[in-house]
């Protein structure tokens, strides 16, 4: 049961990081996120929900 766990945290980085990558913000801070969300997975996905930039789908 644990994998499955572990690919819905990974689906959600993937899709919190494309989020990251369609936002207007300077590089730097959109590397910063991106490291965030990787380097810790589910801690870095709340935090960005939470106090991250949104992507701009239009």
């Amino acid at each position: 049961m644990g994998y499955v766990f572990g690919i819905i945290i990974f689906v959600l980085d993937v899709w919190a990081i494309a989020s990251v990558i369609n936002t207007n913000t300077s590089l730097g801070t959109k590397i910063l996120w991106i490291a965030l969300i990787a380097i810790l997975p589910v801690v870095g996905l709340i935090i960005w929900y939470f106090a991250g930039p949104k992507a701009n789908y239009r």
